[in-house]
């Protein structure tokens, strides 16, 4: 597929895939007229890559576990141990953002019943 097609199923826009193939993050094949030809592992790839920029793995981590993942099965632990390490700090994430947004219901709370004392509202 072109680069065109695999942005529409991927989402991204042309000039980020044509940047993650120029870090060393994606390598696309090409066909007779030098065009990027992107097949289904490529667009399950990309897809993959942004899961993890989403989910915070800092760009020159996604960078050597690509370049981990051009060795095959050999880097496999290797991968394994990144992601295992980038679950914890997902996970991290994850309890900051539900303590963040404990704290947000407390003070609604509070707000609404402060609206409702106030407007003489039921209680």
């Amino acid at each position: 597929m072109t680069i065109g097609e695999a942005s529409r199923r991927t989402g991204l826009p042309e000039s980020t895939l044509r940047y993650y193939e120029k870090r060393g993050l994606l390598r696309a094949a090409r066909d007779g007229g030098g065009r990027r030809d992107y097949g289904e592992e490529d667009v399950a790839w990309i897809q993959f890559l942004r899961r993890l920029k989403e989910t915070g793995m800092p760009l020159e981590d996604i960078r050597r576990y690509a370049g981990l993942r051009a060795f095959g099965d050999a880097s496999l632990a290797e991968r394994l141990e990144m992601l295992r390490v980038h679950r914890e700090y997902v996970l991290e994430q994850r309890r900051r953002w539900e303590g963040f947004l404990n704290k947000l219901e407390e003070k609604i709370v509070l707000y609404e019943q402060a609206v409702r004392d106030r407007s003489g509202g039921p209680a």
